[in-house]
């Protein structure tokens, strides 16, 4: 203060300014109104897919896990049918076939004969024989068709095997890659059975056959069919082949590659469905 002077009047005023880069931290501001049910809708869908997705994937490894004991279970329940199903189930009395036979043309077959179940000595031509025994021999089952004429007659064939699913489908494999289901010297045997009309049904009068090795039961599933008279046959075709359009084989055009082929494939059915829902518990 200077002498004589007002109080006060010479002092400096002094203020503080904020220091160089200070900035107050911004308050919350509050959401609108209209954003905080977006928010929660969107916080809820992305739970909400999580669990979908999570669900999904526990799903699918239960029923994938599910599917493959219930392949086992009927592979296995597949190879007691033999001997736990009635022979009716297996070999129908009477099979219709609507729209098997050539060009299209309906077909109804009628049982004649059904050979007592056996073991597979003797059963096949040695080439043959050779050929399924990887998979061995539980127990072979046969029975002998013919159409409604009775021109025609035609053994199907069920070999049970001891193979498992891999054996059975490096079999069916190893029919595929070479060929053998259309081999001439693989051809099954048929079943002639005496006071029948298939009684002259031999060897020599096989005209056409079909054999299929299946992947998911331990069964070989054929059919070899011919004439009821009894003729020879010299040229005898696969059913695959006598069935293709312009094939002038006598087989092909008597249509005996739509016999084997047609009863063959309504066995196979037959099969399949008692497997699905077999009629008997195993004995």
């Amino acid at each position: 203060m200077n002498p004589g002077g007002t109080p006060g009047a010479g002092r400096p005023i002094v203020s503080f300014a904020e220091p160089e880069g200070y900035r107050e931290p911004p308050r919350p501001r509050a959401l609108p109104m209209w954003v905080r049910p977006r928010v929660a809708a969107a916080a809820a869908c992305m739970v909400l897919g999580l669990g979908l997705i999570g669900g999904a994937v526990t799903g699918s490894w239960l029923i994938g896990d599910s599917g493959q004991s219930e392949s086992r279970d009927s592979f296995a329940a597949a190879g007691g049918l033999w001997h736990s199903v009635p022979v009716d189930h297996l070999f129908p009395p009477t099979l219709e076939g609507k729209g098997a036979g050539p060009g299209g043309s309906d077909r109804t077959w009628t049982r004649v004969a059904v050979a007592p179940d056996t073991d597979c000595d003797n059963a096949f031509d040695p080439l043959l024989s050779k050929a399924l025994a990887p998979v061995g021999c539980q127990r072979l089952l046969r029975a002998t068709y013919t159409d409604a004429t009775q021109s025609y007659v035609t053994t199907v064939g069920l070999l049970f095997t001891d193979g498992d699913a891999t054996a059975m489908s490096a079999l069916a494999k190893a029919f595929k890659n070479q060929d053998l289901a259309d081999r001439t010297d693989l051809m099954p045997r048929p079943y002639a059975a005496q006071g029948t009309v298939a009684a002259r049904f031999g060897a020599e009068q096989r005209a056409s056959w079909t054999m299929s090795v299946l992947t998911d039961a331990p069964v070989v599933v054929y059919a070899v069919s011919g004439w009821a008279d009894g003729r020879s046959v010299d040229d005898p075709q696969p059913a695959a082949q006598a069935m293709t359009s312009g094939a002038t084989t006598a087989p092909a055009q008597a249509g005996l590659g739509n016999e084997a082929q047609g009863l063959a494939d309504r066995v196979e059915r037959g099969l399949r469905k008692t497997v699905s829902s077999p009629t008997e518990p195993p004995s």
